[in-house]
């Protein structure tokens, strides 16, 4: 049995694999980003999913053979690297997993760890890739450095258009409506009070925003629309220069692929897309196999003394095929 952990700046999700390609249990617990919460945030949030997986399936912890723990910011810290690589012992009660970060199970779900770029926009952004055994990973410095093209950056940049608009110093769109139904402030300043103080900045309330940007640009806004184009063509770009470090020759084909809520944006993808084309010919976009904590459980098995079969991996694929853009996932 595998475990795959796809830790994210708004959820952690769990799975549960057998050797026969079969998902046995799923689980979710909160997010595992301890950078504005504490370290210890990490330990809860395992043990209550790792039970939740695990009661689920009917086994005890001791009867997992390998585990991946993805955790966000893992490698960010290098300090904290000895306490997060000890805190799923006590979890699990064994030393047979391994932790990294959450970039690894998007790029080895999408690609099914195979030689290519996986471009990851949740909460954050980021790119990770692998050419002949060499890995390579861009972006994902978080909101303060950039996160270009994330949920975040665009609810913030939805954000800001809003104060524009509602200034004056724009032409008002069907942005702001959708701001004010979906928030209800008394006055228009009082989106500060909901952000800053209510919401104490959370960055998982206000990626969510994002999802409200992608209705405005649906229902005419031009600048909710600019966002989203801005977004994929700094995705692309986290590509691109992924390409150049893994130094993918000129006439080679790069696998591409991708995961993450924010590629449920058509204006996304399609700006994504096409920017990708224009950078370089030999790009060739495909659509994830698996999800992120799909492609965590695999690495789990491809870490084990017993990696899955070919068969195995066949059974999977049949059964677990990653939702298309546009698809809740």
């Amino acid at each position: 049995m595998f475990l795959g952990v796809d830790g994210g700046g708004t959820k952690t999700a769990f799975c549960l694999l057998d050797e026969s390609g079969q998902v046995r249990a799923r689980a979710t617990a909160a997010s595992s980003y301890y950078f504005s919460h504490g370290i210890d945030l990490v330990g809860r949030v395992l043990a209550e999913g790792v039970a939740k997986v695990c009661e689920t399936a009917g086994i005890a912890p001791s009867d997992i053979d390998y585990a991946f723990f993805a955790l966000p910011g893992y490698g960010e810290s290098p300090g904290d690297l000895p306490v997060l690589d000890a805190i799923p012992r006590g979890v699990l009660g064994h030393d047979r997993y391994s932790c990294d970060n959450d970039m690894v199970c998007g790029w080895a779900g999408s690609l099914a760890a195979a030689d290519g770029i996986n471009v990851i926009s949740g909460t954050g952004s980021m790119t990770y890739g692998e050419r002949l055994g060499k890995g390579a990973r861009v972006g994902g410095w978080g909101e303060l450095f950039g996160d270009e093209g994330s949920a975040y950056w665009i609810a913030v940049r939805g954000l800001e258009v809003f104060s524009r608009m509602s200034d004056g110093r724009m032409p008002e769109g069907p942005l702001v409506g959708i701001l004010r139904g979906h928030l209800k402030p008394v006055t228009d300043l009082d989106m500060i009070d909901i952000v800053y103080n209510r919401w104490k900045g959370d960055r998982g309330k206000i990626a969510a925003l994002s999802r409200l940007v992608n209705e405005a640009a649906a229902a005419g806004d031009a600048a909710a629309a600019a966002i989203l184009a801005r977004a994929g063509q700094e995705l692309a770009l986290l590509v691109d220069t992924t390409r150049e470090q893994l130094r993918f020759g000129p006439d080679e084909t790069v696998p591409v692929s991708y995961s993450g809520g924010t590629f449920t944006s058509t204006g996304v993808l399609e700006s994504f897309t096409e920017a990708l084309s224009s950078r370089y010919d030999g790009y060739e976009l495909r659509r994830p196999l698996y999800e992120p904590v799909i492609g965590a459980a695999l690495y789990a098995a491809k870490l084990s003394v017993n990696p899955l079969s070919h068969r195995a991996q066949n059974a999977l694929l049949s059964t677990s095929v990653f939702p298309a853009a546009g698809e809740d996932h």
